[in-house]
């Protein structure tokens, strides 16, 4: 990760940007890009088995004009218990209604939590009292840590737990300006900001070189967005995949 850098001008409010590199947190960068904030965009390699994505989150923040983007190291497969950081097959081929029930074992336990409490390290230290994260509450997979609830508790939370939310003249806010959208809402919104969402990763089983699997949950939601928009998904089209 970048570190000891320091920024004295405060003419431009700063925003730190949780960024993975798929189509939700890149529509969730240009919407900070497009509000005036000056970005420094986190991403993070948890011992993930899509690290491709990182891949993808350094181009989309390059193209869409992030100040600085850093990437902390971590290992989540030290715990298990996803199919994410562990040796546990991805979900494929789910229908939209087993989608909408229970957790999936996509789930990484405590991520968001523990991706936030780094990025609310990172906006002290750049003097960011915004942070934006690409959640959505419609169109998801029912992890527990994207629900409106919790982003609420956490936004409390670290106004009770910073210097700068004890010393500071303004609240830390946390922004999740898709929570309330669908994937295709995303999806227009995102091409109307310019985002190029060939850039962009969302599939949880790659293969070795990046291409989606098109089956896990995370392929079939973004299709469906893309779908419903009317639009066809310009990864597709990078990767040679006819639909």
């Amino acid at each position: 990760m970048a570190g000891g850098r320091r920024y004295e001008s405060m003419s431009q409010r700063r925003a730190i940007v949780l960024l993975s590199g798929g189509l939700d947190s890149a529509t969730a960068l240009a919407i900070a890009v497009s509000e005036g904030y000056e970005v420094h965009a986190i991403s993070f390699r948890y011992g993930q088995r899509h690290a491709v994505e990182l891949e993808c989150a350094a181009r989309v923040a390059a193209v869409l004009g992030a100040r600085e983007y850093v990437v902390v190291d971590f290992d989540l497969r030290t715990f298990g218990g996803s199919a994410l950081t562990d040796s546990i097959d991805v979900p494929k081929d789910r229908a939209p209604s087993d989608m909408a029930q229970g957790i999936p074992i996509t789930y990484v336990p405590a991520r968001n939590t523990i991706f936030l409490s780094f990025a609310l390290a990172y906006a002290e230290t750049r003097g960011a009292t915004d942070a934006f994260l690409g959640v959505n509450a419609l169109d998801y997979s029912g992890y527990p840590d994207c629900r409106p609830e919790y982003i609420a508790a956490f936004e409390r939370m670290a106004n009770l737990a910073t210097r700068a939310g004890v010393e500071g003249a303004r609240r830390f806010v946390l922004h999740t300006p898709l929570i309330a959208l669908t994937k295709a809402d995303i999806v227009r919104r995102g091409l109307a900001l310019g985002v190029d969402f060939s850039l962009t990763c969302s599939c949880y089983d790659p293969a070795p070189d990046g291409a989606p699997c098109l089956r896990c949950d995370a392929c079939l939601l973004r299709q469906k967005g893309f779908a419903e928009a009317g639009i066809a998904d310009p990864v597709l089209a990078r990767y040679g995949i006819a639909r």
